[in-house]
């Protein structure tokens, strides 16, 4: 039985593939260029749609399944609540809409948050971890979700992956929608007004030269910069930060994953409070 709440909101029934609002919500989880465009996103799953509207994210469309309703009633129920227009959906529309094998017919488009923001909006006693060119949204997700577990003061991006991207949402597992984002055009510019404000800006490399993150003095406000998966940090980026550093490596690796490496270096940022 749908609560009463759910009835009141509750407008139709889609049950074709052709529905604008289906073939929209299609788009925006596929297409980085169809989000940016529309200014819009695609969130999906049970938790990943509640931490939406419990963050105060605007929600325009909301669908269910009648199966998704009757196991997650009380979710659903708060989902609906904060959004503008609400609907079931067929079952058979989970695979138009979903990238996971077995989806939980819980689905949200949402307006996307202002994440552009200027340097003058870091907080100078602040401690970030910047992503130079990270372009796999599970690293992106995954960095984020420690950055938040980390208690860090916010992610800045500069290129590289969308963190809209589906795929990074749901690493993420809502932290990219609670945490500060940062977004820039150029980091080296952010870098270099930062370390001017009196931040300590360090490019992670892997480098046997470099000074040891572990050794790094995080007493003040501190922006660590790790690189994209191939690449690593830009020559034009490390140039632009104060120190380079790196995590030691004891074995026959030469470098971390991004998102272990990012781990390590918000722990060095964090740890002494």
């Amino acid at each position: 039985m749908f609560s009463r709440v759910f009835l009141r909101v509750i407008m139709d029934k889609i049950t074709s593939k052709s529905n604008e609002k289906i073939k929209l919500a299609a788009a925006l989880s596929s297409s980085s260029r169809e989000r940016r465009r529309r200014g819009l996103f695609f969130v999906e799953g049970v938790r990943l749609c509640r931490d939406a509207a419990q963050s105060g994210i605007t929600i325009k469309d909301a669908f269910f399944t009648e199966e998704a309703f009757a196991k997650h009633s009380e979710t659903v129920s708060i989902i609906a609540e904060k959004a503008e227009y609400v609907c079931l959906i067929d079952a058979r529309l989970c695979a138009k809409l979903s990238d996971v094998k077995s989806p939980q017919g819980v689905f949200c488009v949402c307006k996307m948050l202002d994440k552009t923001k200027s340097c003058n909006k870091i907080d100078e006693k602040g401690k970030y971890i910047s992503l130079d060119n990270v372009q796999s949204p599970d690293n992106l997700g995954a960095i984020s979700r420690s950055a938040e577990a980390f208690g860090l003061s916010g992610l800045i991006i500069s290129s590289g992956c969308d963190i809209y991207n589906p795929k990074a949402q749901r690493a993420a597992m809502g932290s990219l929608l609670r945490l500060p984002v940062f977004e820039t055009s150029s980091l080296p510019r952010l870098l270099s007004e930062a370390s001017l404000k009196g931040m300590l800006t360090a490019a992670a490399v892997p480098d046997a030269s470099a000074q040891s993150v572990f050794a790094l003095s995080t007493d003040g406000g501190v922006i660590c910069v790790t690189g994209n998966e191939g690449a690593g940090v830009s020559q034009e980026v490390a140039d632009a930060c104060d120190i380079s550093v790196t995590i030691p490596m004891r074995g026959g690796a030469e470098s971390l994953n991004a998102a272990a490496a990012a781990a390590v270096l918000m722990w060095e940022m964090t740890r002494n409070g």
